[in-house]
């Protein structure tokens, strides 16, 4: 197949402000990288206050970034744009996204995708009929369904929601932002980075807050915002309400270890890897985790990863396990993450998707089978 450059529009939840979300620093590294393949890439970020308040990318190099302050402004302005594109690609919490998802499947041109970034916290949504971003009648009318959990939830896509195409495309990382700095002198023995969850909040507690109230000559750090008042924190747990991606590497390299946790509806569906995993792995920075179905898929446990289901077990990991033992876990996680799971990857591995739908749809109006239909990527 001829791989032209392709004219893309994405309209996300954010690409100028990684404040309270994940979505920013995925969308960044990923459309940098389809940038330096070739592809023209425009972004449509609905002006939202609180991001505008809290941007720490004003403008990017790597694609055309355009705000919109409401749906009425977003067709008034870029109808064209989405119509004439080659791919146009819908994310997850995209504001109004169903409404956005039916207006643009209605006018594009090309193949359309949608982005779900947050797949678990989708589908439980839809089970409870929140319609927020997506229903199951529009997840049937776009071309191609891209996901951020694999395993057995792609096939529930496909025949439940009724999907024609869902692909795994997990987080990555990107190496020009995340690796070891030695001279970094460690400040914390655990460290957490991740925007307050309810549901995550009952690990955090077993995990970092608990062994800092046993371990009280140990140093501990929670960054992330959105934390309620009412949370009483140790004394040697220093927390940082808001750290840029900029500040992440620092942030992992000064750790002794650092705590993955994962929300319950990632854990109900397994194999939906964190961003942060990913970071933490390339700074050389040895990751204690909660354990999930699909982890091994990733990183092999106790070889490259470390699981802790309890506060004395993970106490026992952050101050008896031995140097060479934490720094050899550590370096064969980065070796496994350079190799698998950067930004230029993922970006090879959507492009090779998006000229596949592009095929099929091709394909369909000749009445042909396409060669790339059926196969469904974990």
């Amino acid at each position: 197949m001829k791989k032209d450059k392709l004219n893309i529009v994405v309209l996300g939840l954010s690409l100028s402000s990684s404040w309270g979300n994940g979505h920013a620093t995925t969308y960044r590294a990923l459309l940098r990288e389809m940038a330096a393949l070739g592809h023209k890439i425009t972004f449509l970020e609905r002006d939202a206050p609180w991001y505008r308040d809290n941007r720490d990318l004003a403008q990017a190099t790597f694609c055309d970034l355009k705000f919109y302050a409401s749906i009425e402004e977003l067709r008034e302005r870029y109808t064209d744009r989405v119509r004439r594109a080659d791919v146009v690609v819908v994310g997850s919490y995209v504001p109004a996204g169903t409404e956005v998802g039916q207006w643009v499947t209605r006018i594009a041109g090309g193949i359309t995708a949608f982005y779900d970034i947050d797949t678990p916290v989708t589908l439980a949504k839809l089970r409870d009929r929140d319609y927020e971003y997506i229903s199951n009648a529009l997840a049937a009318r776009y071309h191609l369904y891209l996901s951020f959990t694999g395993g057995s939830t792609l096939r529930y896509i496909e025949t439940v929601l009724g999907s024609r195409c869902a692909r795994a495309l997990y987080c990555s990382v990107d190496p020009e932002l995340h690796y070891k700095e030695r001279a970094v002198a460690e400040q914390w023995q655990l460290g957490y980075l991740g925007t307050y969850s309810s549901d995550r909040q009952p690990a955090l507690e077993s995990l970092l807050i608990s062994p800092a109230q046993k371990w009280p000559e140990g140093r501990f750090a929670v960054a992330g915002p959105l934390y309620p008042p009412e949370i009483s924190w140790p004394e040697n747990v220093m927390r940082v309400d808001h750290l840029p991606p900029s500040r992440h590497r620092r942030f992992y390299n000064a750790q002794r270890f650092t705590l993955n946790i994962t929300r319950r509806e990632m854990i109900g569906a397994g194999y939906s890897p964190s961003v942060r995993l990913f970071e933490a792995a390339a700074c050389g920075t040895p990751i204690i985790t909660d354990p999930w179905e699909g982890l091994g898929r990733f990183f092999e446990v106790g070889k490259e990863i470390l699981v802790a289901r309890s506060t004395e077990q993970c106490l026992k990991l952050i101050r008896d396990l031995p140097a060479d033992t934490r720094l050899a876990v550590a370096e064969r996680a980065r070796r496994r993450v350079l190799a698998e799971h950067t930004a230029s990857q993922r970006a090879q591995q959507l492009e090779e998707y998006l000229f596949c739908a592009i095929e099929e749809k091709a394909a369909a109006r000749r009445r042909v089978p396409a060669p790339c239909a059926t196969a469904v990527v974990s």
